[in-house]
Formats: C-alpha cells, sequence, structure tokens
C-alpha cells in the first residue's frame, strides 16, 4: 500500500484542479486563494459592481485537467495492482490440494529411493539437560553407512560426558532409528499414516513449500503431528516442526521436534534435528542430531535435475 500511496495522492491532487467551480452548473471558478481566505475566518467579498474573475475557456481546460487527472489516478493505481500480482504470482505454487501434494510426495520418495546407491556421513549427536540447578551433558559421533541393497547402518565411534545420557539417551536414539527403518511403511508420510490438510505456503531457504498440517492416525511412538513443509518444485520434506504422537514415557511431559533436510547432489537428506523435551519433576532437555556431510553415490545413469 506505501507504494501506491504517493502516486495515487498526486493524482488526486492533479484531478483536484487547485479549485472547484463556484455553483453547480456555472462555467465560473473561484480562485483557490479566496476559498482559502474564507476557510480561514475571514470576510472575503466579491466587488458590487464587478462579476467574478473568470478567463476565456478557463472552466473547459479545468474539466480537461480534472479528466486527465483521474485517468492519471486510474493508470497508477492499475499499474501498482499489476506488479503486485505479477510478484504474487511468481511467489505462490501451483494450486494443488492436500491429496495431489501428498501423492507428488509418495513419487518423488520412490524416485530418490531408486536414484540413491550410496552415502555415507558422520553425525553428530549432543544432549544437555538443565534442572535443579544442575547441568549435566553428553556427546556421540556414529558412522552413518547407506547401501541400496544392504540398508542403513550406524555404528558408534566415540561418546563423551554424562555415561547416564549417554545411554539412556543418546544410545537410545541410534536404536530407534534402525527400529524404525525395519519397517518403514508403518512410519511412512503417507494417507496410510496420517491424515493431511494444506495450511497455505511459504518460503523456506529461499524456495516456495507448501505448509501441510499433518494429524497421526494411531498413537505410535514413532508417529507425530504437527506441521510439515514440502518443497513445491521436488514434493520433498524441507522442513519440519512437530511433537510426538504418544509419549515415549510419564515422566516427560511435552516434546517438540525440529527438522531441517538439505538438497546435496540433487538428494533431499537430513541437515539437523532438534528437540526440547520438558521433564514433569523439572528440568529441560534438549537433544541436537548434526547429521554432517554427505558422500552420496547415485545409481548408475542418474542425471540430478540440478534445481
Amino acid at each position: 500500500m506505501r507504494s501506491m500511496s504517493a502516486p495515487c495522492c498526486m493524482a488526486w491532487f492533479i484531478a483536484r484542479g487547485f479549485s472547484k467551480p463556484a455553483r453547480p452548473g456555472m462555467g465560473r471558478v473561484r480562485p483557490l486563494f479566496t476559498l482559502e481566505m474564507r476557510a480561514a475566518g475571514f470576510a472575503v467579498r466579491q466587488p458590487r459592481n464587478h462579476p467574478p474573475f473568470t478567463l476565456p475557456g478557463y472552466a473547459a481546460r479545468m474539466n480537461s485537467r480534472q479528466s486527465r487527472g483521474l485517468l492519471l489516478a486510474v493508470v497508477f493505481a492499475f499499474a501498482a495492482g499489476l506488479v503486485w500480482a505479477e510478484d504474487a504470482a511468481s511467489l505462490l505454487p501451483a494450486s494443488l490440494n492436500s491429496a495431489q501434494i501428498v501423492e507428488q510426495m509418495r513419487r518423488q520418495s520412490q524416485a530418490q529411493t531408486a536414484a540413491l546407491k550410496q552415502y555415507k556421513a558422520l553425525r553428530h549427536y549432543a544432549v544437555e539437560y538443565r534442572g535443579f540447578s544442575a547441568r549435566i551433558a553428553a556427546k556421540m559421533d556414529v558412522d552413518v553407512n547407506y547401501d541400496a541393497a544392504n540398508g542403513k547402518s550406524l555404528r558408534i565411534v566415540s561418546q563423551s560426558g554424562s555415561r547416564l545420557l549417554c545411554e539412556k539417551v543418546l544410545k537410545r536414539a541410534v536404536d530407534s532409528e534402525e527400529e524404525a527403518y525395519k519397517d518403514k511403511a508403518s512410519t511412512a508420510l503417507t494417507e496410510a499414516n496420517y491424515r493431511f490438510q494444506l495450511a497455505g505456503s511459504e518460503s523456506v531457504a529461499g524456495r516456495t513449500a507448501y505448509i501441510l498440517n499433518v494429524q497421526p492416525l494411531t498413537d505410535s511412538k514413532f508417529l507425530f503431528r504437527g506441521k510439515i513443509w514440502v518443497d513445491a518444485a521436488d514434493f520433498a520434506v524441507a522442513k519440519m516442526e512437530t511433537e510426538p504422537a504418544k509419549s515415549p514415557s510419564f515422566w516427560i511431559s511435552r516434546t517438540l521436534i525440529h527438522y531441517v533436510s538439505v538438497k546435496t547432489d540433487s538428494f533431499w537428506l537430513p541437515q539437523q534435528v532438534r528437540s526440547e523435551t520438558k521433564v514433569r519433576v523439572g528440568g529441560t532437555a534438549m537433544l541436537t542430531i548434526d547429521y554432517g556431510s554427505y558422500a552420496v553415490v547415485p545409481a548408475a545413469g542418474f542425471q540430478g535435475a540440478g534445481r
């Protein structure tokens, strides 16, 4: 609106013509100075023996000026509207409903699985607990190998800090991923496991993404509820803000999970997961998984889209 105010105000001022007719239907024009004096409270009278001052053709020129001014106002407003519409159209993705988006997600996942032969990465796990004036922390490095023929394997290469957190939090996180990977169908982002609702679109890392509300159909510990952002060009999950469908323990009041993925050599892979868990007896635990840099090997004959 700010960009439209200046041209519209200028056009309105031109259309006003700096003056206005003395009476409806009359061609005579009262000078703006006279009008301003009267508005300020001064008594300004026309001489009795002299008719109001007029110039030949002045009213016609004023009418012409008013017409040009009004036309100018319309042009400015129309031009501003076109610019806004073009900008908005360039930001919005194609008009799809939630079912169509989920179907494209399924196709994208199948295509990536078929095209990805192998990858390696070194993950960095870190957990910190703060509560009751105490702070304990632990770290763990995990070597990850994925092979299309043999699946995914995770191997702990180092750990430090609190032994309790390493065993009860970090190692359990690694074990849970291996368990979920063995039954991918029951944890996949599909209509068999979730209910989806389109909530809009916005930019994620400079790319347009659909926003979907997701609700699990069952209270599984491996499912979640919340929002996901789906890349509008590739239909891969770019970001998630969720919480578990089922609390893993009575002692946990709430867990919020933030997930971000990254496009690496035409493949969408996890970049970071950060979760914040509130404990009922007091305190907060922060778990972070940095997925590191990937060494990706595509299948033979695969050519990335490069977008």
